[in-house]
């Protein structure tokens, strides 16, 4: 049985207008995202893969096409309503880590739960991503891929509908990034978070259900992976 889409993008354009002339970073994009999936935007630099992920997640707005999260359309919304939409259902995971130097790791943590209902607790958040005994550093005392840790408990403390992660690991080594995608892969199977992640290595989208391949800001391909590798089994 088909599962119903927690989200679907129906020929999503993306027009920016800038002194030479119209940029085009989407041109009639068609996604759908369930319950459960973990989905790869593959692409080279320029070809949409942010800009898609930034519409998904409310940072900013389509030209035109519909975006539905369940059945409300996020066009339709005001500033006010995308930013409740933001807090109460995204998580966000960047290639920056952007967190409070003067807070600890469970102080960060605890920042992505203001304002919902069903949260974790900053403890059960840092414990699913494996750091747990780093809970009082403070974020100069961590090393980079701690703080991608620590940055990914903040995304999924309040237990997103949507977990959307631009670069994860585009600054760590492959060690490091490894133990990154570990703890999205663990958030993705156990609560059944629809994730997306978008990059520009290839050997990530082994441990994906489907890859979006990007370019130009057109879909070129979507394939599916008949089995999801686990990411210890990656390197690059």
């Amino acid at each position: 049985m088909a599962r119903l889409p927690v989200l679907t993008a129906n020929d999503l354009v993306k027009t920016y207008e800038s002194a030479g002339g119209s940029v085009h970073a989407l041109r009639g994009v068609d996604f759908e995202l369930a319950r459960g999936d973990f989905v790869v935007l593959l692409g080279p630099s320029g070809s949409g893969k942010s800009t898609l992920l930034n519409l998904i997640g409310g940072l900013d707005r389509a030209t035109s096409g519909r975006l539905l999260f369940g059945e409300t359309d996020l066009a339709a919304l005001d500033e006010r309503e995308l930013t409740l939409y933001r807090r109460r259902h995204v998580g966000f995971v960047f290639q920056s880590y952007n967190l409070i130097p003067s807070l600890t790791a469970g102080e960060n943590v605890a920042l992505g739960a203001i304002g919902t209902e069903r949260a974790l607790t900053p403890e059960d958040a840092l414990a699913l991503v494996g750091i747990t005994d780093l809970r009082d550093r403070f974020p100069a005392q961590l090393s980079g891929g701690e703080q991608q840790r620590v940055a990914v408990a903040r995304a999924i403390v309040k237990q997103p509908d949507l977990l959307l992660c631009d670069e994860p690991t585009g600054a760590l080594d492959c060690k490091t990034g490894v133990l990154v995608l570990e703890a999205l892969d663990r958030v993705n199977r156990q609560f059944a978070t629809p994730t997306v992640l978008v990059t520009h290595n290839a050997v990530i989208a082994d441990m994906a259900d489907r890859v979006v391949h990007l370019a130009d800001g057109v879909v070129m391909r979507i394939e599916s992976n008949a089995a999801r590798a686990q990411a210890q089994e990656l390197s690059w």
